[in-house]
């Protein structure tokens, strides 16, 4: 299944619900031809992303940098579209925090 589009984070290791949307709704986005964002807490990112096949599945690969709150911040991650339709991954910062997420598909996907 493509993981292009917006995804919408309702599950995080780290953080509760609240948390994920302290300032805006908890997204990652991923836009044709590698470019994407990614948005929880108080973080806020461009992603840049490839494909790569990892055993039965296809899943995505990615960099990103951004801030939270007015911090420089930047990083590493993975996704995943289960069987079951959720996006799964991995949000690393670089030297600092990591976090499983669970993601549903949002109401439109990014072109």
């Amino acid at each position: 299944m493509e993981v292009v589009g917006l995804w919408r984070i309702v599950e995080m290791d780290m953080w509760d619900i609240d948390a994920i949307d302290l300032m805006e709704r908890g997204i990652v986005a991923f836009e044709k031809f590698g470019g994407g964002s990614l948005r929880f807490v108080a973080v806020q990112g461009q992603l840049d992303w490839r494909t790569s096949v990892q055993g039965l599945g296809d899943r995505v690969e990615f960099t990103w940098e951004g801030d939270d709150e007015g911090d420089r911040v930047s990083g590493r991650g993975w996704a995943q579209v289960d069987e079951d339709g959720f996006l799964r991954g991995h949000i690393y910062f670089h030297l600092g925090d990591d976090s499983g997420f669970r993601a549903v598909r949002g109401s439109s996907a990014l072109t």
